[in-house]
């Protein structure tokens, strides 16, 4: 799921590439690591905890994990 405004999102984390992992960094509070791809949209929202990915401004877009 993505969504335009940035203040829909608990927190936002700017990215180097378009993949990206999450795994709710709370520890043992958190939720299963997952890789997310941007797929091209510069943002991604992790479907566990919400968290939004942005591609960083001049990163270069494509790059595995």
């Amino acid at each position: 799921m993505t969504v335009d405004n940035p203040l829909d999102a608990p927190e936002v984390v700017e990215a180097d590439s378009e993949t990206v992992k999450c795994d709710g960094s709370g520890g043992a509070l958190g939720h299963p690591r997952v890789w997310l791809n941007m797929e091209g949209r510069g943002q991604i929202d992790c479907p566990y905890c919400d968290r939004r990915f942005v591609l960083k401004p001049g990163a270069a877009g494509k790059a595995g994990h």
